[in-house]
This record gives structure tokens, C-alpha cells and sequence, in this order.
């Protein structure tokens, strides 16, 4: 019943430390912790290397699919079940037992809501996601930030690709064509950071600093 926590990590050094202490609180028994440092000029491993419990794969790819991949092709043996999130996120205390709750209902995978911090956002941008935002249905679009895997699900499709962005929503289609069976959650929401320039060209920062405010976004 072991899982795997896997976190990419591209000169993370400021917002890290409050990552894995989150996924301190979060984590349970038999969880293993990997923070892939990919590309890092900064302190991002060293702070990792810094927390009990958590291991450190540096990386050279500057790609998240490949961080990803690498990452849990490091733990995966023995684990029943993959957990991820993004360095500059911060889980809450019931995070693997949420999903985990799920898995033993019979979800393959797990797709969590994300919120960005309120403390990043301009008032137009809090006010547009706070409109758009739906706090009692879970909208089902896909994080990388918050998303679970059963394990033997994740190595049938092969894996994460090696994509510069959206490997998360690649992934997830591949499990849903697979026949795989996808639970949409908001039970234990992720806070994410609402910076406007993020790792990738059209990731959750895009979102945040110019589709939100569209006429077609979606929250």
C-alpha cells in the first residue's frame, strides 16, 4: 500500500520549503517523497535535502513530462499508488488520505481542484476566479498539482511523456481511453501560487494573467 509523492522542481527555492512542509502534515506511513530538482540554479535541492524523509533526483531535462516520469520511475517499486504536486503548491493535511479513500472505492485516478493564493492575484484576477469558481462541484479539469494514480494504471498507458507543458492532461486522456476510472474531487484542494510567470509558456500562470479574464476561461 506504499505511495509514491513525486514533485518537480525548476528553481523552486523560494516557495519549496512551504511545499514539503505541507507534505510533511500530509504524508502517512509508507509514503515515499521525491523532489525532482530539474534544471536548478538556485537552492531547490539543497532545501529539499534538508527535510527528513525526502529524496532528491537532480536532473538536467528542463522538461516537467520528464521530471515527472523520472521522478516516479525512481520510487515506483513496490508502490500501489502515485501522488502528485508542484513545488510551488501546498497540499492540505488530507491530501493522501483523501485520495487514497478514493482508490479504495475503485478510482484509477484522482483529479483535484486547485486555488490559487489570493495573496498573488491583483483584485480583477481574485475577483474573475472567485466568479468562476465553483466551491461545491468538483470541475474536473487536471493539475499537475493534484492529481493521484494507481500505480499498475499509470505504467498500462506508459507513463508521462516528455512534454514541456499540459503532461498532466496528456496523461489523464491516455488513462481515460485506457478505460480508466476517473474520479473528479475537491475534498482536499490544493493551494497553488498565483505568480503570473510560471515554468511553463502555457500553464496555470497563463491562465491566471491573461485567460482568466477572457470571455471563454474556465476556472
Amino acid at each position: 500500500m506504499r505511495t509514491v509523492i513525486v514533485i518537480p522542481a525548476r528553481n523552486e527555492a523560494a516557495l519549496i520549503d512551504r511545499c514539503l512542509r505541507s507534505i510533511a502534515v500530509a504524508r502517512r506511513a509508507h509514503c515515499s517523497v521525491v523532489v525532482v530538482a530539474d534544471s536548478c540554479d538556485d537552492d531547490t535541492a539543497a532545501i529539499a535535502r534538508g527535510f527528513s524523509g525526502v529524496e532528491v533526483l537532480e536532473v538536467a531535462f528542463a522538461n516537467v513530462g520528464a521530471a515527472r516520469r523520472a521522478g516516479i520511475e525512481y520510487a515506483i517499486a513496490g508502490a500501489t499508488w502515485i501522488a502528485c504536486t508542484d513545488a510551488d503548491s501546498v497540499v492540505p493535511e488530507n491530501w493522501i488520505t483523501d485520495q487514497r479513500a478514493h482508490e479504495r472505492r475503485g478510482a484509477d485516478v484522482v483529479v483535484g481542484t486547485v486555488r490559487p493564493d489570493p495573496r498573488d492575484l491583483d483584485e480583477q484576477q481574485l475577483l474573475a476566479w472567485t466568479a468562476k469558481h465553483d466551491p461545491i462541484n468538483a470541475n474536473g479539469h487536471v493539475h499537475g498539482a493534484n492529481l493521484g494514480i494507481r500505480a499498475s494504471s499509470y505504467t498500462a498507458v506508459g507513463g508521462f511523456r516528455t512534454l514541456a507543458e499540459h503532461e498532466d492532461v496528456e496523461l489523464v486522456a491516455r488513462l481515460a481511453a485506457s478505460g480508466a476510472a476517473i474520479v473528479a474531487a475537491n475534498t482536499s484542494e490544493v493551494l497553488t501560487s498565483g505568480r503570473s510567470l510560471g515554468r511553463t509558456p502555457g500553464g496555470y500562470a497563463r491562465y491566471l494573467s491573461a485567460d482568466l479574464i477572457g470571455v471563454d476561461a474556465i476556472a
